[in-house]
């Protein structure tokens, strides 16, 4: 559990570092304010495959290759972002898995969260958006009854790994990057996500 909760931070530390840059943080930004989600995509996978490699995982994602395993692929399994430990064997498992959902629909963003639930790894996180902070509430009580309560508490005791939301929101986008991004954890006695 500790080597969990370290990735969790250090990665969440990085992120935090990695949006804030200069190439990425104006892109974010006008991203957010002009709500052209393509473009708050981009720029979102390029900083969450930097933070990857700043914890010493290897990443692939749109735009970003990776031939590590035997087959190159620039995404696996039909996921946004997988990325890998350091390793000796040709197929491993991945550490961190994440989709980043640019659809303001809940069923698209409840999709999303399904796929990862559905994939082993240590880490599993869902992006999206919202333009309002009000709306944060329904979305998560949405996802917590469509797809966490579908799994039963047997399911969610199987659950290995974390599963996070990290919401971004337009509103807050004067507090970028820490008001702006929300982060909340599946608490898999519980079926609820708990702010960070």
């Amino acid at each position: 559990m500790t080597s969990e909760v370290s990735l969790v931070d250090r990665f969440r530390g990085a992120f935090f570092g990695a949006v804030q840059t200069e190439e990425l943080a104006p892109q974010l930004k006008k991203a957010s304010a002009t709500a052209n989600l393509a473009a708050w995509t981009r720029a979102l996978t390029d900083a969450v495959v930097d933070a990857c490699d700043q914890v010493g995982l290897s990443a692939t994602a749109n735009r970003h290759k990776l031939e590590l395993l035997p087959i190159h692929r620039s995404e696996y399994l039909a996921l946004d972002v997988v990325a890998f430990a350091e390793g000796e064997k040709r197929w491993r498992f991945p550490s961190a898995i994440m989709e980043l959902e640019n659809s303001s629909r809940e069923d698209q963003i409840a999709y999303s969260l399904w796929k990862v639930i559905s994939v082993r790894a240590d880490l599993r996180i869902v992006f999206c958006y919202r333009m309002n902070r009000d709306e944060i509430p329904d979305l998560v009580r949405h996802l917590r009854e469509e797809v966490i309560e579908a799994m039963g508490l047997a399911g969610r005791i199987k659950l290995d790994g974390r599963t996070l939301l990290v919401i971004g929101t337009r509103s807050e986008s004067e507090t970028f990057p820490y008001g702006y991004f929300g982060w909340w954890e599946l608490d898999t006695n519980t079926g609820r996500f708990e702010r960070l």
